[in-house]
């Protein structure tokens, strides 16, 4: 090859890469923007698709391995930057940072899978269980995994939120993933077909089922989901937001106003309940932190709530942080009767490390000024299950309900009623909370249980079990919501398989890449036909006559 042709192609070679680079970002700009607040879940999607339309050549050469690492990487930092601020609002830009540069390494993983597999047939299937694999990945490890920023839980308002109920949040990502990859292998098809390829047809009704099996399917378990609304009986809760004297890390400072606004507040109720101008609950959820000081220790504290419980006639479940005998503390929710005082409590099981505790503290602490902040706290263990007024109520404390493992042992254990105290204070006037509140919904359908979500300064809310919206605060305002919700005592199907969904997805995964992995060994060079310095035949998209991208 002359010098001549050798400039041209390598300028070209640059151009792609750039492009290419650029396409990978705006992919996961695209998931990001999926998410809530902003009612685009439609988004997540054609960002999955965009980013399996670079990893899979999209009519030209697919790139390498390494190249579908870089890609993947890329399309999680924006993803994750956009996703994650409010890490960073009051300890600085870099554990921002430095968190969705890591959590970023597990897109990267999926763009290696997808490369891979991208020639097997059927490939949509097979790149829609490795995302399904690497997002296990990353609510895995490292120090117990960050399963923040899930498909799932950007589809809180979307159609395909039903088939929560039929396998979790794993079948809905899995349900996200499909459909985006399905979207791909129509682009190509039509791409192929536009560029004389004969056989598109097949490939086309491939690319076709796979887009449209979740909606298939979703829609057909709407009108299941909307009977779960009837519950076996129903109760009247409340939810209490007091407020804070003020956000940021210091909002605890003046813990003791934290607990007279949550104790304020409900005596407020419990004047409007005594007036007719508000119902009568039978249990009163109060937030995370809501007495910062340990009432267990403290009398002042103990009469405090005894004095509010006794007011609304309702036992209240109190967020409160406990001070144990080696110094160590617990992040607990107490079942507090005005006339006998405390009773079973949820000492927090999954806490969060860098904020509740910090791992490798001599080490971090040369990163941030913040490290030395972390708490003390230590996980709790038991099922998440307590008693309010005989009610079995499934307890995740703020970060648990990211965790899939949280809700499945309560219901298993009998829960009828789910609560989420949490406090976002500590992260400012951030998407935090709507992202937190998506969760939520989405845990009110896998387990067609309603949800009480109590948050110390917003937002709060009364999710029905089909996921919708009851009642919600407004931030940073003390309110209370009272609301009738069903007790279930029925499982889904969710429920009842547990974490077998996401093994099984993960297992069909591992059994793709392997298929893959033989294939590349049997192909010339390592490597199948179509991958970057080796063209695809002319006249056909890289991914061949049976992808199915």
């Amino acid at each position: 090859m002359s010098a001549d042709e050798t400039v041209p192609r390598r300028s070209a070679g640059v151009r792609g890469l750039v492009l290419r680079s650029l396409v990978s970002v705006a992919a996961g700009y695209l998931i990001f923007a999926g998410f809530p607040p902003r009612p685009l879940w439609f988004l997540a999607p054609v960002g999955v698709a965009l980013l399996v339309l670079v990893l899979t050549g999209a009519g030209g050469p697919a790139p390498r391995l390494r190249a579908g690492f870089g890609y993947g990487y890329l399309a999680g930092l924006g993803f994750l930057v956009p996703l994650l601020p409010w890490i960073g609002v009051f300890v600085g830009a870099l554990p921002w940072l430095a968190l969705a540069a890591v959590e970023a390494v597990f897109v990267g993983l999926f763009g290696v899978v997808a490369v891979l597999v991208s020639r097997l047939r059927w490939a949509a299937l097979w790149i829609a269980a490795g995302w399904s694999l690497t997002e296990w990945l990353r609510a895995s490890v490292p120090f117990g995994g960050f399963p923040w920023g899930r498909l799932a839980f950007g589809q809180s308002e979307g159609w395909l939120l039903p088939l929560a109920s039929l396998g979790g949040a794993p079948l809905l990502s899995f349900a996200v993933a499909l459909t985006g990859a399905g979207l791909a292998s129509v682009a190509v098809t039509v791409w192929a077909r536009a560029h004389g390829a004969e056989d598109w047809k097949r490939t086309l009704a491939g690319g076709l089922a796979a887009t449209l099996a979740a909606t298939v399917l979703s829609v057909v378990l709407g009108p299941t989901l909307a009977d779960m609304g009837s519950g076996d009986r129903t109760i009247t809760v409340a939810a209490i937001q007091g407020s804070v004297p003020k956000l940021g890390l210091d909002f605890n400072d003046q813990r003791k106003r934290v607990l007279d606004n949550h104790v304020r507040r409900t005596l407020e109720l419990a004047d409007e309940i005594a007036a007719g101008t508000a119902p009568q609950p039978d249990v009163v959820v109060w937030p995370e932190n809501a007495s910062d000081i340990d009432p267990l220790r403290n009398a002042d504290a103990a009469a405090d709530i005894s004095r509010a419980s006794g007011a609304i006639g309702a036992p209240i479940l109190v967020g409160a942080v406990l001070v144990n005998a080696d110094r160590t503390t617990t992040n607990s929710v107490i079942v507090w009767d005005g006339d006998e005082g405390p009773g079973e409590r949820h000492d927090k099981r999954i806490i969060q490390p860098f904020g509740e505790y910090l791992p490798y503290r001599d080490f971090f602490r040369h990163f941030s000024s913040y490290a030395d902040r972390a708490g003390n706290f230590v996980p709790g263990d038991g099922d998440g299950v307590v008693h309010a007024k005989g009610v079995p109520v499934g307890v995740a404390t703020c970060y648990e309900v990211v965790f899939d493992r949280a809700f499945e042992g309560s219901v298993r254990a009998g829960a009828e009623l789910l609560a989420v105290p949490t406090n976002n204070a500590t992260f400012g006037d951030t998407e935090m909370t709507y992202q937190q509140l998506a969760m939520s919904k989405v845990r009110a359908v896998e387990h067609g249980r309603a949800v009480v979500v109590a948050a110390t300064s917003g937002v709060s809310a009364i999710i029905a079990p089909d996921g919708s919206t009851v009642e919600q605060t407004s931030l940073f305002v003390p309110a209370a919501l009272v609301s009738q919700v069903p007790l279930r005592t029925a499982m889904t199907p969710a429920s009842r398989l547990g974490p077998l969904p996401e093994i099984v997805l993960c297992l069909v995964a591992a059994a793709a890449i392997a298929g893959a992995l033989v294939q590349r060994r049997r192909s010339p060079r390592g490597a199948a036909p179509g991958t970057e310095g080796e063209p695809a035949e002319a006249g056909r998209p890289a991914a061949g006559d049976h992808s199915g991208v």
